[in-house]
């Protein structure tokens, strides 16, 4: 049975909702960051909370200002705005080093927490990881017209292919994510990154895995490709694959 969250507020007083289940003070946090829209309660966080509760592993999931149960307008809601609900919960709920894991937006939030907590993140693992992707949907994905109502209109909205509610991109959103950028310039961070990647992702490129690869250190990366992947990478096969990549992080660290 659920709990409910505890909640601390952000740096704007929003109360922030997270669920922290302390383990075994020698072994990293495992430390979970969901993705656009997505919350503590989906079914990766979930399953690594039985993961972590089963192997006595300290585990924090969270849920970014404007989703889940923290408070907040999620169209409010910057990566900027994220990243630093995600610091402020992971500093003051969290002690010693982290293993960070990611999904989609999370894997870019991800990132961002391991370049400014890099003495404390001591891995990374990006599933379907995201990073930068305000530039690449702008550039790439929307037509000229759908800038111009973004811009004139301050949002965009369009059909999602996991919910009813239809997804909205503000122009605040891409507008920070040009302050956030990551695949511009190589990735200050220097321990371990696993990227998992499906190769049926119909919202994430699979290539883009390799151009996070070849920012960050020869030798530093390893990325699994699951060839009949999709987005959400959620399947008991995907799981059991993400089991094994994290099992190997904690024995390696």
């Amino acid at each position: 049975m659920e709990t409910n969250p505890e909640k601390i507020n952000n740096n704007e007083g929003i109360p922030l909702a997270y669920r922290f289940r302390q383990g075994s003070p020698i072994c990293p946090t495992l430390v979970f960051l969901p993705g656009y829209r997505s919350d503590m309660m989906g079914s990766k966080a979930l399953f690594l909370e039985e993961w972590a509760k089963t192997n006595n592993v300290s585990y924090l999931r969270l849920d970014y200002s404007g989703h889940g149960e923290s408070g907040g307008v999620f169209e409010d809601g910057t990566i900027g705005q994220w990243t630093q609900d995600a610091l402020t919960i992971i500093d003051q709920i969290t002690t010693g080093h982290l293993i960070v894991v990611g999904s989609s937006m999370g894997g870019w939030i991800g990132l961002l927490v391991a370049t400014k907590r890099s003495d404390r993140v001591k891995a990374f693992m990006g599933i379907s990881a995201a990073p930068d992707f305000t530039k690449w949907v702008w550039d790439h994905h929307m037509t000229e017209n759908q800038r111009i109502i973004c811009q004139k209109e301050g949002k965009i909205a369009e059909e999602s292919p996991y919910s009813d509610e239809p997804d909205v991109m503000t122009y605040a959103l891409f507008e920070d994510g040009k302050k956030h950028l990551l695949l511009e310039k190589p990735i200050p961070f220097d321990n371990p990154v696993i990227l998992i990647q499906g190769k049926q992702d119909q919202e994430v490129p699979w290539a883009l895995t390799q151009k996070i690869a070849n920012l960050l250190k020869p030798d530093q990366t390893r990325i699994i490709y699951i060839e009949d992947g999709e987005h959400r990478l959620s399947r008991p096969s995907d799981l059991n694959i993400i089991q094994q990549e994290i099992e190997k992080l904690y024995v390696s660290l």
